[in-house]
């Protein structure tokens, strides 16, 4: 259980990094460039990959892993600029359904009472968690890029449950897959020649130092409950956003409504759930 509320910190101090920056008006794109430097220097120094022992086999993998992390913070900035920041909040929560799909069907977990109890729960808690009252309407841009999230940010969570099979060897995709995450995102920075500077640069190190704790953490998470890989998906997911809410009302002044409340008893009833079963 260590290794998933590590994981749940880890991400909620990568959403507060954020948060700053935004306040600070500091270039996301920049920072998020840099934080792959400073993750696969991470990645490199403490796990040492022996490349010589990658499964070639699992080269799909780190190819998919490599586009779709720099493509996912793209499509979401994207999804902010056309639907807002709360819809755009809300896909990116929503592709938990994805992962649970996944982890009845791909990874084989198995049903029972106990586990269906807990997923409405946790859908229940989810819904609670990311509503908030709008009378904006959405465009086709704004719809097509808030499934663009949904759709990225849930192949994603797949995708780190199924490097969590690799065992020991998972550090060597992962290193791979930051590498080239960092190289597509560079590219896509000279092409709009955008200039960089210290402080997004000092931020985005910052910002990847967390980001590898995150995910090293979050696999870990995966290998500790492989055989119930909802958990971790449901967990890591509500967590999030439950700690995530603390921290806003704490550190950014921010409110919540009754249903964001009941939202977060919600969760916490569905981990409990998942976690006795």
């Amino acid at each position: 259980m260590k290794y998933l509320f590590l994981a749940i910190i880890s991400s909620v101090f990568v959403s507060a990094i954020l948060k700053i920056m935004n306040f600070k008006n500091i270039d996301a794109r920049k920072a998020v460039a840099f934080n792959y430097i400073s993750a696969s220097l991470l990645c490199a120094l403490f796990f040492k990959p022996d490349f010589n022992s990658i499964n070639l086999s699992f080269s799909t993998l780190f190819l998919i892993l490599g586009i779709l992390l720099p493509s996912g913070f793209i499509i979401m900035a994207k999804a902010v600029k056309y639907a807002g920041i709360v819809r755009a909040d809300a896909a990116q929560r929503l592709s938990l359904f994805l992962a649970i799909i996944a982890a009845f069907t791909i990874f084989s977990e198995k049903l029972n009472a106990f586990k269906v109890l807990g997923v409405i729960l946790a859908f229940i808690s989810l819904f609670c968690l990311v509503y908030k009252s709008s009378d904006t309407k959405t465009g086709f841009k704004g719809g097509f890029y808030l499934f663009s999230v949904w759709l990225v940010y849930g192949f994603c969570d797949i995708l780190f449950k199924e490097i969590s099979k690799l065992g020991g060897e998972f550090s060597s995709t992962l290193l791979i897959s930051f590498l080239m995450a960092g190289l597509i995102m560079f590219a896509y920075l000279f092409s709009k020649n955008i200039k960089f500077d210290i402080k997004s640069s000092s931020y985005g190190i910052m910002l990847g130092i967390f980001n590898f704790c995150n995910i090293i953490f979050y696999i870990k998470a995966h290998q500790s409950f492989s055989q119930n890989p909802s958990l971790v998906f449901i967990a890591m997911n509500i967590g999030v956003i439950i700690f995530s809410v603390f921290v806003g009302i704490l550190a950014f002044k921010e409110k919540i409504s009754k249903i964001n409340a009941a939202g977060i008893l919600f969760g916490i009833l569905a981990i409990a759930v998942l976690f006795l079963v």
